[in-house]
């Protein structure tokens, strides 16, 4: 299980990495691709309720 000072560590971790401008547009590409994932997943699930 992943605690409290293990999310912090990664969090140091990635603002050193990309730096804290690069954070609200990586952050708004997950976003994106999440909304993806989610629409053709519900396509998916539609296409197959009509077979």
């Amino acid at each position: 299980m992943i605690g409290g000072p293990q999310i912090i560590l990664i969090v140091i971790v990635v603002l050193l990495l990309f730096g804290g401008r690069k954070i609200p547009e990586l952050m708004r590409g997950l976003g994106s691709g999440i909304k993806e994932f989610k629409k053709a997943t519900k396509e998916d699930e539609e296409e197959d309720s009509k077979e």
